[in-house]
């Protein structure tokens, strides 16, 4: 069993803000999808999968060479594939689910992500989880449930939410192994998540052509919203608490609205103002917490000070 690794405060900072820019990332995924016109909901897997993909071994190979970059691979071993597998779920499952159920049932299961994840590192590894994170993770429930409530019609597609909930059982997962096995660069897993998920978009896809309008924004479904986010994740995560990470995380079903509601003209509802309020405002007063006690001045004489990272 891998041990906790021991990061500096400055270590979780860069994490903090690397989790939360790739929760910015991936908040752009709705307002890029309501630009294609793609009809088959694989084809667009496959395409954003593909450019996902292409963009994180370009980064690699510029960040770490050929040979480096090889070796990454190699040696992400069975926590790598794991997380492999989990992003590839979660990323074809957001896709195809949102043919099956609303938004407002996907973000409402997504809001359990920082729940599931602090119950798993818990349970499997004993990771403490604060009270002060516990009450975040209340506050971010309960503000996601109060924006989707009006947007839950009793409708129930067993296809749909299953697809929901395995997004949010797979995330969970995804972000406890990255924590866990800090020292496994995954950065290469979620790379090879792509190229599953795109390689079984194509086994179900019924065409591969979309107009040049549609690869564009397919292009930028994949690059930016996917494949960067997912770096930015990768990196980030093996910085922070699981539970922190999660909660981080779920900037991106409050900032989805707003950018649907700044391009798309789309005016977000009462209730959904008010219950992004409420996370933003948990997370932000649960951030500056745990920026405060960080700063807090070592007590002379204690010994076994975390190294940088």
């Amino acid at each position: 069993m891998a041990v906790s690794p021991v990061v500096s405060p400055q270590g979780e900072r860069i994490g903090f803000l690397l989790v939360f820019l790739s929760a910015l990332m991936w908040s752009f995924g709705g307002a890029i999808a309501r630009f294609i016109d793609a009809g088959d909901s694989w084809t667009v897997v496959f395409w954003r999968s593909v450019w996902a993909a292409a963009f994180l071994v370009c980064f690699m190979i510029w960040r770490d060479g050929w040979r480096c970059t090889l070796k990454l691979f190699r040696d992400m071993g069975l926590p790598g594939l794991a997380v492999a597998f989990c992003f590839a779920t979660a990323s074809t499952s957001f896709v195809v689910a949102l043919a099956y159920t609303s938004v407002a049932n996907i973000l409402l299961m997504q809001a359990g992500v920082p729940l599931l994840a602090a119950l798993l590192a818990w349970a499997l590894f004993r990771e403490r989880v604060a009270m002060a994170t516990w009450v975040a993770i209340g506050a971010v429930i309960a503000g996601v449930a109060v924006m989707v409530s009006e947007s839950l019609d009793g409708a129930v597609s067993p296809i749909g939410d299953g697809l929901a909930l395995l997004i949010a059982v797979m995330f969970s997962i995804a972000t406890v192994i990255t924590r866990r096995f800090a020292h496994v660069r995954m950065t290469p897993a979620t790379c090879l998540g792509t190229m599953l998920a795109a390689a079984f978009a194509a086994s179900q896809a019924s065409e591969f052509a979309v107009s040049s309008r549609d690869m564009g924004f397919l292009f930028a479904f994949g690059v930016v919203n996917l494949g960067l986010g997912l770096a930015f994740f990768a990196t980030g995560a093996r910085l922070v608490p699981a539970a922190i990470a999660a909660l981080l995380g779920t900037f991106e079903p409050i900032l989805g609205p707003i950018w649907v509601w700044l391009i798309h003209s789309e005016v977000p509802s009462a209730r959904t103002i008010v219950g992004g309020a409420v996370v933003v405002t948990a997370l932000l007063v649960h951030i500056g917490l745990e920026f405060k006690r960080q700063a807090r001045p070592v007590r002379p004489g204690v010994t076994g000070m975390p190294s940088p990272n």
